[in-house]
């Protein structure tokens, strides 16, 4: 029994020692606990939206102060004309569009019906369909103010309009998220976990002093998972087009070149996360919990980043797959080129040059 108690502190005292295995005991379950309490919502808040009114007289304007005194609507832009819309929404800061009929006050009084067309996103139909109905009821609640006090009802009729994708078909929004996330996991998950396995080894140190460079061990380690996840990219897009008949609106040499962008960016992640991690568990454990979960809560893969709360949406500014996924949907499903990804596309870049300064920091303060 002695020695059973003895090993039993010796246990602990090697959990206590090690920094890295208490933060993942302990502070991977908090992060984890206020991850899925905040960002697992399907409300929608400050949602920014467009304006395009042909009438511009006072109920209108009524209207449009009543939508933008809400929690959920921020009126981003006015558009003048419908031409601009197309283009408003690519820009891709705007999920709505309302259309108000040309005599739109006249109308509602004269013949007592009066048109708003609505236009929402749809390449995130869940949130599209929420858009929707919020903004219907506010139109409701107008309608039942406005008939207190007179005999003659009047009747509001908005008309919806869903476009990128008219079916609501969720697989369109599922696909860029799932392949953000194989790409994400196999790219940095393995390349952590193979050069982790020689450092546990000691056979890292062997590499390094052979003839090669250490740069040429690490790309000739990293090299093969690009290979790999291009496949998978290959594959997920071939499916998606035969199987899901998910359109490629934009051009597919651009969609392979920011995946092959993604792919590096998420291998330079694994190489960092090989840095920080003595063994494999650890680097399986920082890769599933450390950067499946935020490719799945952080990301807009599934829940709008407009809906969580200012730090949460200040975190997914740091999340690669965020902007992954905004280059996907944009190039898949609206038809954007480089000019109007140009932005996304930096960041990934600058991404990718920080965790190589980054990580060959680190192996210079490791091998020291």
């Amino acid at each position: 029994m002695k020695r059973f108690l003895g090993f039993i502190e010796k246990e602990f005292y090697h959990i206590f020692r090690d920094k890295r295995s208490l933060f993942i005991l302990f502070g991977m379950p908090i992060a984890q606990i206020l991850l899925f309490g905040f960002a697992i919502t399907n409300e929608i808040n400050n949602v920014e939206i467009a304006i395009l009114d042909h009438s511009k007289d006072a109920t209108t304007g009524e209207i449009i102060n009543k939508i933008s005194a809400s929690k959920y609507f921020s009126i981003n832009q006015f558009i003048e004309q419908e031409a601009d819309i197309e283009a408003a929404f690519k820009k891709g800061k705007i999920k709505a569009v309302l259309n108000f009929e040309n005599d739109f006050s006249k109308n509602l009084v004269k013949e007592k019906q009066a048109t708003i067309q609505v236009i929402t996103d749809a390449t995130d139909p869940n949130t599209a369909n929420t858009i929707s109905n919020y903004i219907n009821s506010i139109l409701q609640n107008y309608q039942l103010d406005q008939n207190k006090d007179i005999k003659i009802v009047y009747q509001i009729v908005p008309q919806t309009r869903m476009i990128y994708n008219p079916e609501l078909k969720s697989v369109f929004m599922f696909v860029p998220g799932v392949m953000t996330i194989i790409l994400m996991l196999v790219s940095a998950m393995m390349t952590s976990i193979s050069i982790t396995r020689e450092k546990e080894l000691g056979t890292m140190e062997i590499l390094l002093v052979s003839p090669l460079k250490p740069f040429q061990v690490i790309i000739g380690k990293v090299v093969p998972y690009i290979f790999l996840s291009m496949i998978n990219a290959v594959v997920i897009i071939l499916l998606s087009i035969f199987i899901f008949k998910m359109p490629v609106q934009g051009s597919l040499f651009l969609l392979g070149l920011e995946s092959v962008l993604f792919i590096i960016t998420s291998l330079t992640l694994g190489i960092l996360i090989s840095t920080i991690s003595a063994t494999q568990q650890t680097a399986m454990m920082i890769s599933l919990m450390g950067l499946m979960l935020p490719v799945i809560l952080l990301s807009g893969f599934i829940f709008p980043i407009s809906s969580m709360p200012a730090p949460l949406q200040i975190i997914s500014h740091f999340i690669p797959a965020k902007w992954f996924i905004i280059i996907l949907k944009g190039i898949m499903l609206k038809g954007v080129g480089i000019s109007l990804l140009w932005k996304e596309t930096l960041i990934l870049l600058a991404m990718t040059l920080f965790f190589i300064g980054l990580s060959i920091k680190k192996y210079k303060i490791r091998l020291e």
